[in-house]
């Protein structure tokens, strides 16, 4: 089908998201071609009551779904759409079958209807590749197409399990220090309490911040998503001193929140950490182990030894990138 075909015959169609639609979403993004845990309904809804959600849903001319674009107002600016505030990455997903023109529709389909409920701006979250289970990058041009432009690009660190970088010397030498310090490291949610308290004063002293969920919420996460979600606790004793909290999604095993404390720092606590948390994605079979981002300020500034000090464990860059189209 020629790109002229495919946008005369609209044989897609984007509506919005409605009470009884989350099973097909959710079957839709486990079978697709680029959507992760994030991506579900059973996922997003953890934290409904935060946003006005403005989720669209992608149907084929029999009405079948075949794509889905989690999306909500922003909450400081109302004539700003997101897809979606509240995850790390957003962007339409679907089952394999919007590609090429069929993405371009879809995409001009939902700014427009975006477009005529108010909204002046749609900003993007690009789902990075390293999360796709194939090439699927025909929202990029499509974007391209409607003229969208990147705002924003997070620099992070990860690692290519079947291709792992140079590790620098120092590494093992500080897990061997760990070791001789007495740090133990599990895998167990039983200490996420412990590590918790770290994370928390850790924000808090360093960043004046908070974690983006609360305890609450990280645990309802973990009973919902118990084989996805997990936590690597280091212990001195029975003292928590340092963890990671790890998210599963897709191909990649992501490190989403990591502190150490003080007794965490000076016993090199971070090093057995990261060598469980990488252990464990070699044994799922993920294909990629993700440090997380090391960018503050929308990606304008970059925390260079932060930085490095990932990438000396045998990772490389990828970005998490935002764009932002008119819809004015």
């Amino acid at each position: 089908m020629t790109e002229q075909a495919a946008s005369t015959l609209r044989t897609l169609l984007a509506r919005p998201f409605a009470d009884g639609d989350e099973a097909a979403w959710d079957g839709v993004v486990a079978r697709s071609c680029n959507g992760t845990m994030l991506h579900t309904r059973r996922f997003i809804s953890y934290h409904r009551d935060r946003f006005h959600d403005r989720s669209l849903v992608i149907e084929d001319r029999r009405g079948k779904m075949v794509g889905v674009f989690p999306a909500a107002q922003d909450r400081s600016d109302p004539e700003l759409v997101i897809s979606h505030p509240g995850l790390t990455y957003g962007g339409l997903v679907h089952d394999g079958s919007v590609r090429g023109a069929l993405m371009i529709d879809a995409l001009e389909q939902a700014a427009a209807h975006y477009r005529g409920v108010g909204y002046r701006r749609l900003r993007y979250k690009v789902v990075p590749a390293m999360y796709h289970t194939g090439p699927a990058a025909d929202d990029l041009y499509a974007l391209f197409r409607l003229g969208a432009r990147l705002y924003r690009s997070d620099l992070s660190a990860a690692i290519d399990m079947s291709h792992r970088g140079k590790i620098a010397h120092s590494r093992p030498q500080r897990r061997r220090k760990a070791e001789a310090a007495g740090v133990s490291v599990d895998i167990t949610w039983t200490e996420i309490a412990g590590f918790w308290r770290v994370l928390e004063e850790n924000l808090a002293r360093r960043h004046g911040a908070a974690p983006v969920h609360s305890f609450e919420e990280i645990n309802l996460l973990n009973d919902r998503f118990p084989d996805d979600i997990m936590l690597v606790a280091a212990k001195v004793g029975e003292t928590v001193v340092g963890g990671t909290v790890l998210f599963s999604a897709g191909p990649v095993l992501h490190s989403q929140y990591t502190a150490t404390s003080e007794e965490g720092r000076a016993t090199f606590a971070v090093d057995p950490i990261y060598d469980r948390a990488i252990d464990l994605a070699l044994k799922r079979g993920s294909r990629f182990f993700d440090f997380g981002t090391s960018t503050v300020d929308e990606g304008r500034i970059l925390s260079q030894d932060l930085y490095q000090f990932k990438v000396s464990f045998g990772a490389g860059g990828t970005t998490y990138d935002h764009y932002e189209l008119d819809l004015a």
